[in-house]
């Protein structure tokens, strides 16, 4: 088990609130180990969507199964005032776990990005809220989305009618867990994205199989397709400004089954990540023309097959909205524990839920704040390699890797505490006597 870390002494007018956490920290340690030992993943999320589920009919929430898929509403009405949205993905990663913990994953699955931990912590949240209805006013939308990992939850619980069912939320609020000091929040700089978009495409290459012994009588797909990869390295090299930040990768490259044999097809998958809409559509744009070029040059039989698998958009997040939400993070922890986040190519679907498509109106008037949460133990920093925080970042297992381990003792609770401090700075005031 984890041991359970002394919360901290909270002052402040949130005080009353944040001062729950002592009660319900073990409860919710314990949640959160159960989630990280049964992972799931993405569209396969029922025991981890009825663990959370049931979590939140624990504290009186109005609850909600199976909203696009896995996904799970919760409601709680406690009189007029603003209806905030607070956003948790519950699904894990094909990534079989290497981080030796007493309560690591046994099998192929693994919570290699944090989504245990978010989940933990908005339940953690959901319920210091629940039980200092005295202290605000509003709604307050519980959702735990499914399928992130492969950017599509967030637009099936849009399209299975999230808002039409449980009303327009005016801020949505999310965080996620980064090899940062535990302690320690970030957030996006002004006016500035904090995530790319990104487009992921699968692409299929026809050639003409044959014998290997008699490649003239072929048309070999693997040289098309290892030509291609090479040249898509030109699109952000050669194509794209230097002070432009974009990403193409080719994840994965598949043909034949044999030495002996020409295979009649290869198959690419890749995806190409930039800070704007405008960048991701000219990246979209050279893929298309570079397979098809490459294709021509080769002869191939066919045309070759591109589809776009998914698009997820820039993560921008609101000014206003966000200024408030670090500033009341600033006076629960202090400026010094406040950072700014650069913007990172790392992509997600959390702006489906300003999206004028689902949301109804243009503009949509949803405030989408996001940061990151500081998830690295004092001992684990410690021990990393490196003169300088630099190199420490560097060395620390990041996101996705089977050794990725946040230190729940200190990042659990802060992560409760900076998500509920944030759903109070976007609810009303109670009435004063």
């Amino acid at each position: 088990m984890v041991p359970v870390s002394r919360p901290v002494a909270y002052t402040g007018e949130n005080a009353p609130v944040l001062d729950g956490l002592r009660e319900i920290l073990s409860p919710l340690l314990a949640f959160y180990l159960d989630l990280h030992q049964h992972p799931e993943l993405s569209g396969r999320e029922s025991r981890t969507a009825a663990r959370f589920a049931d979590w939140l009919a624990g504290e009186r929430y109005e609850v909600t199964r199976g909203v696009g898929g896995h996904g799970v509403v919760g409601l709680l009405r406690n009189g007029s005032g603003p209806r905030i949205m607070l956003r948790t993905e519950l699904d894990a990663l094909p990534v079989r776990e290497r981080t030796g913990l007493a309560y690591a994953s046994d099998g192929p699955v693994m919570h290699a990005c944090g989504h245990d931990l978010h989940a933990a912590a908005v339940a953690g949240a959901a319920t210091l809220l629940a039980r200092a209805t005295d202290h605000w006013r509003g709604t307050v939308m519980i959702v735990g989305q499914p399928a992130e990992e492969t950017l599509e939850g967030a637009e099936a619980m849009l399209r299975d009618g999230l808002y039409e069912r449980f009303g327009r939320p005016g801020t949505v609020l999310a965080q996620h867990a980064a090899p940062l000091p535990a302690g320690m929040v970030a957030h996006a700089r002004e006016h500035g994205p904090l995530l790319a978009g990104s487009v992921g495409m699968d692409v299929v290459i026809h050639g003409r199989g044959g014998h290997a012994g008699a490649p003239h009588l072929a048309v070999d797909p693997v040289l098309t397709a290892a030509a291609v990869v090479l040249r898509l390295q030109g699109v952000v090299s050669r194509e794209t400004a230097p002070a432009e930040q974009a990403v193409l990768t080719v994840g994965c490259l598949n043909a034949g089954s044999h030495s002996n044999v020409v295979a009649d097809r290869a198959t690419l998958g890749l995806t190409v990540r930039a800070l704007s809409e405008t960048s991701l559509d000219r990246l979209t744009a050279a893929v298309e023309r570079i397979v098809g070029a490459e294709c021509t040059a080769s002869g191939c039989p066919r045309e070759p097959e591109i589809t776009v698998v998914s698009r997820s958009p820039v993560t921008v997040p609101d000014h206003e909205a966000t200024g408030a939400v670090r500033r009341a993070h600033s006076a629960l922890y202090g400026p010094q524990r406040v950072s700014t986040w650069p913007p990172a190519m790392a992509t997600e679907d959390f702006p489906r839920y300003a999206d004028e498509e689902f949301a109804g109106q243009e503009p949509t008037g949803i405030g989408l704040v996001y940061w990151m949460l500081g998830v690295v133990g004092a001992g684990q920093w410690s021990r990393a390699p490196g003169a300088g925080a630099a190199e420490k970042l560097a060395a620390l297992p990041a996101n996705h890797s089977p050794e990725f381990a946040p230190d729940a003792r200190a990042a659990l609770p802060m992560g409760v505490t900076a998500m509920t401090a944030a759903a109070l700075a976007r609810l009303g005031e109670p009435p004063h006597p």
